[in-house]
Formats: structure tokens, C-alpha cells, sequence
């Protein structure tokens, strides 16, 4: 039932090359539908459905996804639908993604087959808001971009 065991020994794990800062994306699966904001200092992947804004640092939407509301990001993939404004340094859009609305960017690329109808406009990195990298509010207030402390929040 077993093989033979093998001669070679195990490696030893240098702690002080593992990688601490690696997170796990936050995902919205395709079955979950969020009323609300989402703010994350990491990744955001929407599969599902989401109505409000979102603020993060890369945002991938599934193929399923969809997206009602301003997305405010360092990177944007679509493979799904967004319907709003995105406001990012990299925006990319394959050729499943629908969005409605405009896209102001520092880079853009579109795969042939990809809906767009809004205003695409090119800014520079000085005008894009920086995602902070602690983002949690405090107890009873609201961030410092305003969302109130009832936005979820992922990170």
C-alpha cells in the first residue's frame, strides 16, 4: 500500500526568507451579495455581487462579478461587470468584462471582445489617492476618507 520512503531529507525552512507581508485575498464568492463599502489595504476579489464603493489596493472582478458603484484602486482587473466610475493607476479589461461608466487610468489595456460605454481619461500618479496601508476605523467614527464606520472593512 506504500511506497517505499524516500532517502532525501526534508528542507529546512530559513524563516528569515519566508515572506511575511503575503496576504490572502478578500473574497466575495459568487454567491454572496454585499450592500455597502468595502475598503482593504490588500486584494479584493469579487465574484459576486456588490452595491457600493470599494477601495483597495488590486481589485480582480470574476466573470461573474458585478459591480455597482466607484472603485477607487492601484490595479483593476475585469473579467466582469462594473457599473460606475473606476479610478486606478492599471486598469485591464478582458474580453468577458462589461463596463458602464468611465475610467480615468494611468495605464489602460482592452481584450478585443470587451463592452466599454463611458469616457476613458488618462491622469497622472500625483492625482491617484493612495491606498492606505491601515485602513481599519475607529470605534464609532468614520475613516479618513469619510466612509462611515458601518463600510466593511477587509485587510
Amino acid at each position: 500500500m506504500f511506497s517505499k520512503a524516500s532517502s532525501a531529507p526534508m528542507p529546512i525552512l530559513d524563516p528569515n526568507k519566508v515572506e511575511i507581508n503575503k496576504s490572502v485575498p478578500s473574497i466575495i464568492s459568487a454567491d454572496l451579495n454585499i450592500e455597502g463599502n468595502l475598503v482593504s489595504s490588500g486584494e479584493i476579489q469579487v465574484d459576486g455581487t456588490v452595491h457600493g464603493d470599494i477601495r483597495c489596493k488590486v481589485l480582480i472582478v470574476g466573470i461573474k462579478g458585478q459591480i455597482t458603484g466607484e472603485v477607487n484602486a492601484q490595479t483593476v482587473r475585469m473579467h466582469g461587470a462594473i457599473k460606475g466610475t473606476v479610478r486606478a493607476k492599471s486598469v485591464f479589461l478582458a474580453s468577458t468584462a462589461r463596463m458602464n461608466g468611465d475610467v480615468e487610468h494611468e495605464s489602460l489595456a482592452i481584450e478585443p471582445g470587451a463592452y466599454m460605454e463611458g469616457h476613458c481619461k488618462r491622469i497622472t500618479d500625483a492625482s491617484i489617492t493612495p491606498v492606505l496601508d491601515s485602513v481599519r476605523p475607529p470605534i464609532g467614527g468614520r475613516l479618513a476618507n469619510g466612509v462611515p464606520k458601518t463600510a466593511l472593512v477587509a485587510g
